[in-house]
């Protein structure tokens, strides 16, 4: 019988070690696993955060093994390669691939009722892969998608505009990587038209400001990396938003990683599309709308990783 308050997570680096902090702080689940190939990293992971449970709330926060993770209502997934310098989130698929060869089955044989929530890059087609290689039905195989990048979209227009980034209603849909795009028709200010709020404080030139702005979004990730060795903490809060919203059944909406097979015309793929999210995982994938540019854009994004999907043998 499934534990809605357990969750797992396998993979014990930089990233799954930071969601692993934020759902602790954050009090979601009653039980963690932590599992990792280096067993004793995960050991050492699980000591670390429960001597901080005198600052939180309860809870049971332990390595282990599959063998765990049979009542989990959610199993994490961050297990992969590390981007690198210079690397684009598309190099890791191969090694990335091989690893879910692995991981996934361990997962089905004994768990086969959990949300399953893919992190690893490049996390739409590790979505997809862990969706063909798990049998699960499509709505509980989600991926984290564009939800960071819509983030950063947000905290960016905030920072421009000088208004609380929580005010603003936009969206990065598609790839999460170079091809993603963001939707500009639809993106609003408590309400107010992007464009029009832009002219309300003082700035005209829109296209420079947006074409400037997309692009900061989608280097973020290659900048951190070259700052600081890779990118964890962004991410963590973005997986935790997502557990927080299933496991609490909220309904809200985030552009995940789902499966689709017909909307916006596209079939047998998944993309980074505004998704209502709660306790069955993906339950409605919306058909926003989209300018005839964003359409072109995201077929085009889909394209680009049919291509890759259509040369992994799964």
């Amino acid at each position: 019988m499934i534990n809605i308050q357990k969750a797992a997570i396998i993979g014990c680096g930089f990233v799954g070690t930071s969601i692993a902090f934020s759902l602790v702080q954050k009090g979601i689940f009653s039980e963690l696993v932590l599992i990792d190939a280096n067993e004793k990293k995960a050991e050492g992971e699980a000591m670390d955060l429960s001597h901080g449970l005198p600052f939180t709330k309860p809870m049971e926060i332990k390595a282990g093994g599959y063998e765990d993770i049979a009542d989990c209502a959610m199993i994490i997934v961050t297990a992969g390669a590390n981007q690198k310098p210079g690397e684009t989130r598309l190099d890791l698929v191969h090694k990335n691939v091989e690893i879910y060869k692995s991981i996934i089955p361990k997962i089905v044989e004994k768990n086969q009722e959990a949300t399953l929530l893919i992190v690893s890059n490049p996390v739409d087609i590790m979505t997809y892969v862990a969706l063909k290689l798990s049998g699960y039905p499509s709505h509980k195989v989600i991926g984290s998608g564009t939800v960071l990048d819509t983030a950063r979209l947000k905290y960016l227009l905030s920072r421009h505009l000088d208004v609380d980034s929580r005010s603003i209603h936009a969206f990065i849909i598609g790839e999460h990587g170079d091809s993603e795009l963001a939707v500009w028709s639809a993106a609003n200010v408590s309400g107010i038209p992007l464009n029009h709020f832009c002219e309300l404080r003082g700035y005209f030139d829109h296209m420079e400001s947006m074409d400037r702005i997309y692009q900061s979004v989608r280097d973020s990730a290659y900048e951190i990396i070259e700052k600081k060795g890779a990118t964890y903490y962004g991410v963590a809060m973005a997986v935790c938003r997502i557990a927080e919203s299933v496991i609490r059944n909220e309904h809200s909406i985030m552009p995940i990683s789902v499966y689709l097979d017909g909307l916006y015309g596209l079939h047998d793929i998944c993309l980074s599309i505004p998704t209502v999210v709660g306790q069955e995982g993906a339950e409605k994938v919306l058909d926003i709308p989209l300018d005839l540019m964003e359409m072109g854009k995201l077929v085009y994004s889909a394209e680009e990783l049919k291509k890759i999907i259509g040369e992994l043998k799964l």
